[in-house]
């Protein structure tokens, strides 16, 4: 479910940006952005912000579980944000985090199906010790076997553990359903035969790594007290031997849902019971004028100042919580309605208040005055979390992931700029349809 709400940032993010470099019809994010192409296609996006002393160190490599399309071998992406901390030859492990922990420095990363992310923030003087360390790692991973098979082990544990949520199990078993041939058809951590099978494929990830974690596929973001030029020029210093050799990955397209899907996953221990309602959308595009309506539309029709979330939730209390996923993706993807339902005997007719607010949607157009509010609401949100160098990176990361570039942001602003109330409704009709539908539902033992 966090991972949805990240994906909500999202939406805020496309809604309210706008940026010098482009010829935009409105400037709303409040810093000039510097975008540079290397030689070797390593895109580097620059930021300055008043951050005294602080900067965001992002390094955005544009592949997630998405790319992981030969069989048997889902996982890596997610994989690589463990072993990307084994270090390389010139600062092993230990020593990277060592260097790290004098500086003060909050390393991490994340991984979704379209990126996997490393992220820090440090201090504007110990930028170039990072740099140097940040692309000595992308460039010269190391890593022996026996450290291979000790981070799958890890691996393997986590994937355990998950399965003591019931969030994941319906995740899991929402995807595996919904998806017949493309790669969202397996979570983050990916199919749990791979993970188990996944200390016999050392030589494969090198390859993985080999393909993947080239220039051409990766953004580094950084943003905060810097100042552009002697930033761009520390860049070029360590990053332009990086040598290019990203390989993309063969993604099967899925085919067309044609029959609504159904199923029950139970849980190993106990829940209320948790539905997942899903359709099928389509993959990001700037300029598509009923994407942006279905983006909308998830919040106009299940957001907290929906009709049937104030049913629902408030006034008769019978779900714990209704949350809509209508988020982006860099291919065709799902957008979900979440729900937690306090009663079991209830479930069935949660489903048909859902059914009754998509057709209500499907039948007659929003009031206009409501989508300037939404609109204007999620614009307001997205800048009000414009505070810290961290918050502006962390809201830009997954963006650049599908996307490339910030180049789209003003495109995708003038697109949903456009979108009308007819659009909110064409867009329930095109996007809610009931043969492009998949229903889960867990519930405990």
């Amino acid at each position: 479910m966090k991972r949805w709400r990240v994906v909500f940032a999202l939406i805020v993010l496309y809604l309210g940006i706008s940026a010098t470099v482009a010829a935009a019809t409105e400037k709303i994010f409040p810093y000039t952005y510097h975008q540079t192409v290397l030689e070797n296609g390593l895109t580097v996006i620059l930021i300055p912000m008043e951050s005294p002393g602080i900067v965001a160190y992002y390094s955005v490599v544009r592949t997630g579980s998405r790319d992981e399309y030969e069989p048997g071998h889902s996982g890596f992406a997610h994989f690589f944000e463990h072993m990307m901390f084994r270090g390389t030859k010139s600062y092993p492990g230990p020593v990277y985090d060592r260097l790290m922990t004098e500086m003060g420095a909050d390393a991490n990363a994340f991984t979704s199906s379209d990126i996997t992310c490393y992220h820090l923030e440090v201090t504007t003087e110990d930028l170039e010790k990072v740099m140097e360390l940040e692309s000595d790692r992308f460039q010269n991973l190391s890593y022996q076997e026996d450290a291979f098979k000790t981070e799958a082990g890890a691996v393997r544990g986590e994937y355990l553990k998950s399965l003591s949520s019931p969030g994941f199990v319906l995740r899991e078993t929402l995807l595996n359903t919904a998806f017949d041939r493309h790669t969202y058809k397996h979570t983050t951590i990916g199919f749990g035969q791979d993970v188990e099978a996944m200390p016999t494929m050392y030589e494969y990830s090198k390859s993985f790594f080999n393909r993947y974690y080239r220039p051409e596929n990766v953004v580094l973001l950084i943003v905060g007290d810097i100042k552009p030029d002697p930033t761009l020029a520390l860049v070029k210093k360590y990053y332009s031997a990086w040598q290019k050799g990203y390989v993309p990955p063969q993604v099967p397209a899925e085919p067309e849902q044609t029959a609504a899907r159904r199923a029950e996953a139970p849980f190993q221990g106990r829940t209320l019971p948790i539905m997942a309602v899903a359709y099928k959308s389509v993959g990001f595009d700037p300029d598509n004028v009923p994407l942006a309506a279905c983006l909308l539309l998830g919040d106009l029709a299940f957001g907290e100042t929906s009709d049937i979330y104030k049913k629902l939730v408030l006034e008769q209390q019978r779900v714990q919580y209704l949350r809509p996923g209508f988020g982006p993706s860099r291919d065709p993807g799902l957008v979900t309605i979440y729900t937690m339902v306090k009663d079991s005997a209830d479930v069935a007719p949660i489903e048909e208040e859902i059914y009754r607010t998509i057709e209500q949607f499907q039948a007659t157009p929003p009031d206009e005055a409501r989508l300037k509010d939404v609109k204007s609401s999620v614009r307001y949100g997205f800048l009000m979390g414009l505070d810290t160098p961290g918050n502006v990176a962390d809201g830009l990361a997954s963006l650049l992931a599908i996307s490339g570039s910030m180049g789209v942001v003003d495109r995708f602003y003038a697109t949903l700029d456009r979108v009308t109330a007819r659009d909110v409704m064409d867009a329930a009709k095109t996007f809610l349809a009931k043969e492009k539908r998949t229903v889960v539902l867990v519930e405990g033992q």
